[in-house]
């Protein structure tokens, strides 16, 4: 049997496409992803709203480094919203809403 590709595997096919094929590639995934139906926002991403990020998925996801990202833990800028064991898990609605401050914060500064 063949070998299934990973996530991350195809992540980095589509890396490695050239812009216009991976304009193509998502031009196609978008008409034939959600094809059956009007879906929502809830519908498609709802799974995501009670999720937790370990730190590294929160940092990748937050576009800092685990430095930085330690950091506004320690400030009390973050807060997790799970210990299991000696990881701390952060939850993807205050992440969310995290991100959005630090962009705003960015275009803030970016217009002065």
């Amino acid at each position: 049997m063949g070998h299934a590709i990973t996530a991350e595997e195809l992540i980095a096919e589509v890396k490695n496409m050239p812009t216009a094929e991976r304009a193509r590639f998502f031009a196609m995934l978008g008409e034939n992803a959600f094809r059956d139906g009007d879906y929502t926002h809830e519908q498609v991403f709802g799974q995501l709203a009670h999720d937790e990020f370990t730190a590294n998925e929160a940092a990748e996801y937050l576009e800092v480094s685990i430095p930085t990202f330690r950091r506004y833990v320690q400030k009390g800028k973050l807060q997790p919203s799970n210990i299991v064991g000696r990881n701390q898990m952060f939850a993807t609605r205050d992440l969310k809403i995290f991100k959005r401050s630090l962009r705003d914060v960015k275009q803030g500064s970016a217009n002065t």
